[in-house]
């Protein structure tokens, strides 16, 4: 089955093209302002981004220039640098999209 990487680089509680698509078929690579996902609660719950059963992958230079520590990310969130995003889009992805 083709695997879609869902580059998602704004914070927003919900996404409609997320919505849209099957369980299963995508991993979502949080960029840009997208990395607060990772790490911002909200009245005491991760983003709705995070629970859709999805692999989550946040990128390290985001959340550092964000101000936001690794140890402050959720636990189902997998930190990649530059080097892991290249080796994510030639090895596991078979498209790859951006929201």
């Amino acid at each position: 089955m083709a695997k879609i990487g869902v580059f998602l680089s704004q914070h927003s509680n919900s996404n409609d093209t997320l919505d849209r698509l099957s369980e299963g078929s995508f991993d979502v690579v949080l960029v840009q302002n997208g990395v607060y996902c990772a790490a911002i609660k909200e009245n005491g719950q991760s983003s709705p981004v995070l629970g859709r059963g999805m692999k989550v992958y946040a990128m390290s230079e985001d959340l550092v220039s964000r101000g936001i520590e690794p140890s402050q990310v959720a636990s189902n969130v997998t930190v990649v640098n530059f080097d892991g995003l290249v080796d994510l889009i030639f090895n596991e992805f078979t498209k790859t999209i951006w929201l």
